[in-house]
């Protein structure tokens, strides 16, 4: 989420075998899953929503969005629920219910769970109806939102994921000195036919906070582009984030100045937060504030929509012709003949096939961490590499 992943559109297929960092271990898929279900549940989350949120986070991890994976169960899933932002048991309750469009409060139910459960209600209606849109307020963090959209991709249907960060403020308007949005990602799903989904991932800031941290942790530098400091110029030490020497900047600030990434931002803000009534960012508290959420301030907004063209024009129509666009798209003739032509979500779904099938690399760090989770709910976990 405000997070969102990154849209990964590179022309490269993923390479997967021995590619990875060499200290990465390859975690069995299916015992990521249980590790991290079993910790949910330690954390009072029911068995059924442990596992649905379980499958969401571990997504970051299969598809190459690690920044947004399993490294955040420690660092921000299970705090938001010892801390009361996120209620293991909540029971959200449809405010709102005109047919092909519901308002559901989410009374800080898990996000990982309660973003699915959403887009689930948005199939179904659109199965009914054409279109199906739930908008939720009051939500907690979701993690990737290609995961969301991507289940009306499976079900034949477009999908569309929209989120605020609630009343968390990360970046700043063009020539604005304080934060007032967040990173405010956007996903779009669809079938594609014999070929992989199409699935745009992104957050509509240069990157999101998780690929910034990501970089931290590793000690790696960052390119331009990413951050800037308080007089606007480049800043290439992402632990300068954290220390509150740089803020974010938007999708395209070194081209054009930031402006159709913020204004990306906004038409997200407006889907979801305004739609909603939920938190949102450019909030008069937010002109004297830190941008950091306090308490239970979180409230996020989302916006989730399944699209049945199917029901229009016939669902063998729609997949041919699906097929056809993303077919052409991948015959397009590559200007780089060991690069071919590629799509928002193909490189996705190779690298998920190959991972689970092979095991899912991870940062020594987590999974160190997820060792002991496992260690101490009694689950095996691989503890050298290769070793399942």
């Amino acid at each position: 989420m405000g997070t969102s992943a990154p849209a990964e559109a590179g022309s490269r297929a993923p390479a997967e075998a021995g590619s990875g960092a060499p200290t990465e271990v390859p975690v069995p898929y299916e015992q990521l899953l249980d590790v991290v279900a079993a910790a949910f549940t330690a954390h009072g989350v029911p068995d059924a929503r442990a596992r649905q949120a379980s499958e969401a986070l571990c997504y970051g991890d299969l598809v190459g969005a690690g920044s947004h994976g399993t490294v955040n169960l420690s660092r921000l899933y299970l705090p938001l629920l010892e801390q009361g932002r996120a209620e293991p048991v909540a029971s959200p309750a449809v405010v709102a219910d005109l047919g092909a469009a519901v308002l559901v409060d989410a009374r800080r139910a898990l996000g990982l769970w309660q973003a699915g459960e959403a887009m689930d209600l948005a199939v179904e209606r659109a199965a009914r109806f054409g279109v199906g849109l739930v908008s939720v307020r009051d939500g907690t963090h979701f993690g990737c939102a290609g995961h969301h959209a991507l289940r009306a991709a499976e079900q034949g249907m477009i999908g569309l994921v929209a989120s605020n960060c609630g009343r968390q403020r990360i970046a700043r308007p063009p020539g604005g000195r304080v934060a007032l949005l967040g990173t405010n990602p956007l996903s779009v799903a669809a079938p594609a036919g014999a070929h992989p989904p199409f699935v745009l991932d992104m957050s509509t800031t240069a990157v999101p906070t998780g690929r910034v941290r990501a970089a931290a942790r590793t000690g790696q530098s960052i390119p331009p582009g990413w951050l800037a400091d308080e007089n606007g110029g480049p800043v290439t030490d992402p632990a300068a984030f954290d220390r509150g020497e740089a803020h974010l900047l938007w999708l395209g600030a070194t081209s054009a100045g930031g402006f159709k990434g913020f204004g990306l931002g906004l038409m997200v803000e407006v889907l979801s937060a305004l739609v909603a009534g939920s938190g949102f960012g450019p909030a008069g508290e937010a002109l004297g504030a830190d941008g950091r959420p306090s308490g239970r301030d979180d409230d996020i907004g989302m916006l989730m929509v399944a699209i049945a063209p199917g029901l229009l024009r016939g669902q063998e129509s729609v997949i041919a012709d699906a097929e056809r666009l993303f077919g052409t798209v991948l015959a397009c003739p590559p200007s780089d003949a060991d690069a071919p032509v590629r799509y928002p979500g193909w490189p996705e779904a190779q690298r998920a096939r190959h991972r689970r099938e092979h095991g899912v690399p991870l940062e020594p760090v987590v999974r160190g961490e997820l060792a002991r989770l496992a260690a101490a709910y009694g689950l095996p976990f691989p503890t050298s590499a290769g070793e399942a």
